[in-house]
């Protein structure tokens, strides 16, 4: 059983894995457990070339192109296979190449010195006459003298045009050989050469919708691919659990434009200043908010200018007990009322929200205590003569406490802007508000009645208590447990079908809820072929749940069979050219 010991600093709310790790219930638990394999891989390091070789393996076979043409294909469509072949299908295979800008010419050789009856070609870039072996011609046919490419080739790839450089010829639409930028310029500049092959590789990673980066900092060196919905929360093998779509962390049932609202309102001042325009007024002078203290309408500031506290104008210093020398503002100004009201309505609704939010996270910080607590109730009652021995219903229990805690917590800002008027003003009336808002409301209550009580009975000390009791008790976790699951799930089938699917924007997508918790994306299998002729075969990366490897497959070029054939030390290499891929590429080349 792990150990469950952390400190404040690591602690982070949406990753409850810390909490539910050691409390895996294979009896009570295997009603939530599916036959269906895990929709998320981790794409580590050594992962990440056979991942992009499995794409470009069926674009290969299907269209009988050479690698590097199935890799502008690719990276033109996103690595988007079914895409591809929806065009391919729609529009045949000449629009398929010609839009990606992709040149197949049979019998040509690619990147050889232009052949002409001639020993001497001109080049149309630098207007010189040189050897034909100093010039080299592109699928596309233009032809032009190494040193112009070259030079082409490094102002592309200092740009970040790495995936796709294009021919220099004027309207030309064709991308150039991969192997042709690496070959030319890795003779003057191999640590640009180094950086078109790492970005090549990780185009995999950047360009595709459905593969991105963890965002753990510091960066662990994986990625996490998805099968079916890029709206979903996923745990990569590092640890951290995280939004897929926005990579912020996990957040539902808030959508991902509410959360990144929500976080802002709470980060920034927006509430400080609408408590200023509450309670002050700001100076005519200086500008400078002043708080009322006393009774008196004539207020003054540090400055030294007096001004009327009814209106805000700068006034004299002669007053009566009534009103004040030479100035009168009793006539009714609407806009400046309904704007000072509406400020503190504001305000008011949205402590309520925060209030309860944080609430709830802080009871979810002080029940993270209860694992070790729990466990030691556990030890005793095991060393015990006892009628029972199987104590998994209390770790059952804690884990539905901690999942529903979490749900619960986020489903106030969800609430928030769901009611509220910054995002779906136009989108109900205020009458249909108020009845979503009750019929949300309703179940929120329901499920917060229940995670309490779960709580309360969780804090027991059931290792002092008798048979009887313990049976009791029992029983009341597990009855417990399974009626909070059951109304996180009626909440989140509310949201979504009531709440949501009712709008007519479909902007705002949530992650579907699990009973067993966010899912763990399982290790990419890595494939090598120890000789050409041995069969291939499979592992998963020995990473465990600590994200670390001790020694990392080698890559091999960009000609081999496409799977590691041999272990290196530190780096990898992709097209003759080693390097550290731990990280992504923006990183290495800022560090």
């Amino acid at each position: 059983m792990e150990d469950f010991s952390s400190s404040d600093e690591d602690y982070y709310y949406s990753s409850d894995r810390d909490s539910l790790d050691g409390f895996e219930n294979d009896e009570s638990d295997s009603q939530w457990v599916t036959s269906k394999s895990p929709t998320t891989k981790v794409i580590t390091k050594e992962s990440l070339l056979a991942a992009q070789r499995e794409d470009l393996r069926r674009v290969m076979d299907m269209l009988s192109i050479r690698e590097h043409h199935a890799r502008t294909l690719l990276i033109h469509y996103r690595w988007d296979v079914e895409k591809l072949l929806a065009v391919l299908v729609e529009n045949g295979k000449s629009y398929l190449f010609a839009s990606a800008g992709v040149s197949v010419v049979e019998g040509e050789h690619t990147g050889t010195s232009l052949l002409s009856l001639s020993s001497t070609a001109m080049c149309e870039i630098c207007i010189e006459e040189l050897p034909v072996d100093k010039m080299t011609k592109m699928e596309c046919g233009h032809g032009f003298c190494n040193d112009c490419w070259m030079e082409h080739f490094v102002v592309k790839i200092n740009e970040g045009q790495s995936r796709r450089i294009r021919c220099m010829a004027h309207k030309c639409n064709a991308v150039c050989d991969e192997s042709v930028v690496r070959n030319l310029v890795s003779k003057r500049h191999p640590d640009l050469a180094e950086k078109f092959d790492r970005f090549l590789l990780e185009s995999y990673i950047e360009d595709n919708r459905m593969v991105k980066w963890c965002p753990s900092t510091p960066h662990c060196g994986n990625a996490i691919r998805v099968e079916d919905d890029e709206f979903c929360e996923v745990e990569c093998s590092c640890g951290l659990q995280f939004c897929f779509s926005c990579l912020s962390e996990a957040h539902s049932p808030c959508s991902c434009m509410m959360w990144e609202l929500w976080t802002k309102k709470c980060r920034d001042e927006s509430e400080t200043v609408n408590w200023i325009t509450v309670h002050t007024k700001p100076c005519p002078q200086c500008h400078k908010p002043v708080e009322k203290n006393g009774g008196c309408n004539l207020v003054s500031c540090i400055c030294g200018q007096a001004f009327c506290w009814l209106c805000g104008g700068a006034t004299g210093r002669d007053h009566t007990w009534s009103t004040i020398a030479g100035h009168s503002c009793g006539r009714y100004k609407e806009d400046q009322a309904k704007k000072t009201e509406r400020a503190k309505r504001d305000l008011y609704r949205y402590m309520h929200y925060l209030n309860r939010y944080k609430a709830h996270t802080d009871s979810f910080k002080l029940e993270s205590k209860l694992k070790e607590t729990i466990l030691e109730k556990i030890s005793i009652s095991e060393e015990r003569e006892s009628i029972l021995r199987d104590f998994s219903w209390v770790t059952n229990g804690l884990n539905r406490l901690f999942r529903s805690r979490r749900v619960l917590s986020y489903s106030y800002p969800f609430a928030f802007y769901m009611f509220g008027e910054e995002i779906f003003i136009d989108e109900m009336t205020n009458k249909e508000r108020e009845i979503k808002q009750h019929l949300f409301e309703d179940q929120q209550q329901q499920l917060e009645a229940n995670v309490e009580k779960l709580s309360k009975i969780l804090e027991e000390p059931f290792d002092q208590y008798s048979d009887d009791k313990v049976t009791e008790m029992r029983m009341q976790i597990i009855n417990l447990t399974v009626i909070t699951d059951t109304l996180c799930k009626k909440m989140y089938e509310c949201i979504e079908n009531d709440l949501l699917g009712s709008l007519q924007c479909n902007t705002h997508n949530i992650a579907p809820y699990k009973s067993k918790g966010i899912e763990k994306a399982s290790e990419l299998a890595v494939c090598w072929n120890s000789k050409p002729s041995t069969t291939e075969k499979c592992v998963a990366s020995d990473s465990g749940t600590s994200g670390k490897r001790d020694r990392p497959f080698g890559f091999g070029s960009s000609e081999d069979s496409g799977c590691p054939s041999q272990r290196r030390p530190k780096k990898e290499t992709y097209g003759g050219v080693f390097f550290d891929i731990s990280m992504p590429a923006d990183v290495l080349h800022r560090n």
